[in-house]
């Protein structure tokens, strides 16, 4: 079935379609509309789920790990400062190994006060052990939805799938919503291995002493490295029955570039429009555009960058004190490399401050006449 979607309902649907059986939120501006959609979907009984409305962010994500523990499929969404105040939560989620699924829409943290987009609210929690997924558009916000639980729940880990406030959440597109017998194909029911149960008592999260409390953080991280190949598994099982496909990365024109414009989100469907462009002028440039961020998928970046003469990374977000988050990780997959290119770092449209292919043009002209990067940030779009 096919509608136009915003951003925001193509979580929903996408929370339906996979069969949540659980979802609590607290609203914030852009994710209002998610779970005002998910609530009436539960009131009318179109969705077989609880709808727990609470009194903060931090006990949304409570509640989704109380569910999760006991077995069964648990939603949410939020943003920025919401976000923020789930912290504590979001490593309560990981660490307990809950596989919760959470929609976040990118917005600038306060102060000053700001509803637009930017992804210093996400890229702040990405060290919380949450699998992260950046789409870029949102037939990709729906099908994300119904891979990340297939990915989660495989290895017990939280996912959170990422979407631009308004460029994607108050956007609306054609969507294909696909059919429920097929996503129950791709996705079976929720199978928790451990969990509370009153017939089968065990013990959750009480004190580990160091002998065990160590070996507990090393399988979340072989569990991340596995994730990697998980995502890629899921994406060609998810083309087999749905006939689109996502993996890790996408890359596009790549094959005879000389350089690489890399970014993420709706920035980088910005510049597959800038590379279009900038080809027919004769310039061997390609996009790589990064999907998932967590786990990060180094060693996929190093085989590409390893054969170009330049990147430029284009984040849309700034470590404070550093340069901006994509290009730090980008830079630190490559720093052992033989082969590496010089790798430049741009910052640009913060605060949701408009990027079109003509900026992204300029960028390239403007680092294409330079031979090494002079300093980890180029600001472009300043009115200073």
């Amino acid at each position: 079935m096919r509608k136009v979607l915003m951003g925001n309902h193509a979580l929903s649907y996408g929370a339906k379609v996979s069969r949540a059986q659980v979802i609590s939120a607290y609203p914030i501006t852009p994710q209002t509309e998610v779970v005002e959609l998910l609530s009436k979907m539960c009131a009318s009984g179109e969705l077989k789920a609880k709808f727990i409305k609470v009194e903060s962010e931090h006990s949304a994500m409570a509640a989704l790990i109380g569910a999760s523990s006991v077995g069964v499929r648990t939603f949410t969404a939020t943003s920025a400062q919401g976000l923020a105040h789930m912290h504590e939560m979001l490593h309560w989620a990981a660490g307990a190994r809950t596989p919760v699924v959470m929609g976040n829409i990118n917005r600038a943290f306060a102060p000053p006060w700001s509803v637009w987009t930017e992804q210093n609210d996400s890229l702040s929690q990405r060290d919380t052990g949450w699998m992260q997924i950046y789409a870029q558009n949102n037939q990709e916000v729906l099908d994300s939805v119904i891979q990340a639980y297939k990915v989660a729940e495989s290895l017990d880990l939280p996912a959170m799938v990422i979407l631009a406030a308004f460029v994607l959440s108050h956007t609306s597109e054609t969507v294909e919503i696909p059919g429920q017998e097929k996503v129950d194909e791709f996705l079976p029911p929720y199978e928790r291995k451990y969990k509370i149960d009153p017939d089968e008592p065990h013990a959750f999260g009480g004190l580990t002493d160091p002998d065990n409390y160590f070996e507990l953080r090393y399988k979340i991280q072989k569990a991340m490295e596995e994730a990697l190949e998980k995502w890629e598994e899921a994406g060609e099982e998810f083309e087999s029955i749905f006939g689109r496909k996502y993996g890790l990365l996408e890359t596009y024109k790549v094959s005879d570039a000389k350089s690489l414009i890399v970014s993420s989100s709706t920035i980088a469907s910005t510049a597959r429009n800038a590379v279009d462009r900038l080809r027919e002028k004769g310039e061997k440039v390609g996009l790589l555009r990064i999907r998932v961020f967590r786990p990060f998928p180094a060693e996929k970046i190093r085989g590409i960058l390893s054969s170009v003469g330049k990147a430029i990374v284009i984040d849309r977000n700034i470590g404070f004190g550093a340069s901006g988050i994509f290009y730090q990780e980008i830079k630190a997959a490559m720093y052992n490399e033989e082969q590496k290119p010089p790798i430049f770092g741009v910052v640009t449209g913060l605060g949701g401050r408009d990027v079109s292919s003509k900026d992204i043009i300029e960028i390239y002209q403007d680092v294409i006449r330079r031979e090494e990067p002079k300093s980890d940030i180029i600001w472009k779009g300043l009115k200073l």
